[in-house]
């Protein structure tokens, strides 16, 4: 079984009292209902399971429910001699978008405490928006992703004593030795072959076999791209289009969105697409990065919607869309290849996972600085560069960023494939590894 950081939460509301109800939130295929049925079982003795796409293309037996009376009911038709109390019964509604009256029910089952509750759902972003009644006060969402790279470790057996040393350098912006490097490049490689989406993280631990591992990934990624069943036919050809635009608006210099390109009209705007965009922002799929030109802190007061850069919600998908079973342009490091959308990619999903929102910096006059993310302690900015070469420290909008007084930065970090960590002013050069400790 993979390993999660989502399991501690899981283990620390089961054994709390569980005064909200939890609603696990994310995209398909990121290991949701498997992880919370590991650790639902685990605590409870009566353990009740119900996915409500699976009612409502079959039984039916929870559509149109009046009241929790004829809830309580109905799950009892199901779930037998399983219901118990509160403490001893757990009742996981899985994929619970497909009946979004429920979520507005959630607040009654709460109150009345006959069972303790958890909630998943794989397009739920998108469906609460469309929910006129949320139960605020009564509910707690947590977001769960693809495996992060150090999740990634621990599954091809990197123990936690060897991570804790690389955090340790991270801390104190030291160096790896050579060997410790050489092992941590190549598993980070590994990592953008096969990503973090668990059946594909499971097919390569299984066999090592790419052509089973990118099998997996086409299923996803054609699964993401036709998930927008809910849509009329116009918006769903243009969410696809929006999608299958994300990663070669990565290979154009500037990486942004680019709307004249969806319907090929030129008068599009971002304003054209807004709820296309929502879409694959609230399902998951996609990671969406916003401009500031004034980076002050807190940097949600500055944030542009119309500049907007999308990611893929896993670089696994990315480097199959890029280089389907070829291996070299990652494993060797092709120079002809340039992989830095690659990495930007792994930036964005590890800061994402960490609850950074999202930031560029853009400036006509000065350039662009690929991440921007808020540093609470010393209420400034801090930016990170990525760089995929060996020019990495060549970085002309970061200097110009830095020098800039009014932007009061005290502290620039540049992620790079070198193992020798430096500090040249305000700026630390790291190994891009490093990035799953930030």
């Amino acid at each position: 079984m993979l390993r999660r950081k989502i399991q501690q939460t899981l283990k620390e509301y089961f054994n709390s009292d569980r005064r909200k109800i939890l609603i696990v939130d994310g995209a398909r295929q990121v290991g949701k209902s498997y992880i919370i049925r590991h650790e639902g079982r685990a605590v409870f003795p009566n353990y009740v399971e119900i996915n409500m796409v699976n009612d409502r293309d079959g039984a039916r037996v929870f559509a149109d429910i009046k009241g929790t009376e004829d809830f309580y009911v109905r799950l009892s038709a199901v779930a037998g001699r399983r219901l118990g109390t509160k403490d001893d019964t757990l009742v996981f509604i899985d994929e619970i978008q497909a009946y979004p009256s429920l979520l507005t029910m959630l607040k009654f089952l709460n109150d009345e405490e006959r069972f303790t509750y958890i909630v998943s759902g794989s397009l739920l972003g998108v469906t609460m928006q469309k929910t006129l009644s949320i139960p605020g006060g009564r509910i707690e969402t947590l977001h769960m992703y693809p495996l992060d790279f150090e999740e990634f470790l621990w599954a091809n057996g990197v123990g936690d004593e060897v991570i804790d040393n690389i955090k340790e350098r991270f801390n104190n912006r030291q160096s790896s030795d050579d060997g410790l490097h050489r092992r941590m490049m190549e598993l980070f490689k590994t990592y953008l072959l096969i990503g973090g989406l668990p059946q594909a993280v499971n097919t390569y631990l299984d066999s090592q076999n790419i052509y089973r591992v990118r099998k997996i990934h086409e299923e996803i990624y054609n699964l993401y791209r036709e998930d927008a069943s809910q849509y009329s036919q116009k918006e769903k050809l243009q969410i696809r289009r929006l999608y299958d635009l994300i990663p070669s608006n990565m290979e154009n210099r500037k990486k942004r969105l680019r709307f004249n390109e969806v319907e090929e009209k030129r008068s599009k705007s971002a304003r054209d697409y807004e709820d296309d965009i929502e879409y694959l922002i609230s399902a998951g799929v996609a990671l969406e990065v916003r401009a500031i030109s004034n980076p002050t802190f807190p940097l949600i007061s500055s944030a542009k919607k119309n500049l907007l850069k999308l990611y893929l919600n896993d670089v696994g998908l990315l480097s199959y869309v890029f280089f389907k079973h070829n291996v070299t342009a990652i494993k060797d490091d092709l120079l002809s290849i340039n992989l830095g959308s690659v990495y930007e990619t792994v930036v964005a999903s590890e800061l994402q996972a960490h609850g950074h929102p999202l930031f560029y910096y853009d400036n006509k006059q000065k350039g662009e600085v690929d991440f921007l993310i808020d540093d609470y302690d010393k209420l400034t900015v801090l930016p990170i560069e990525v760089k995929s070469g060996k020019d990495y420290s060549t970085h002309r909008a970061l200097d110009r960023f830095i020098a800039n007084t009014d932007y009061r930065v005290q502290q620039a970090i540049v992620l790079t494939n070198d193992g020798t960590s430096r500090t040249e002013g305000n700026t630390s050069y790291l190994p891009i590894y490093y990035i799953m400790f930030l």
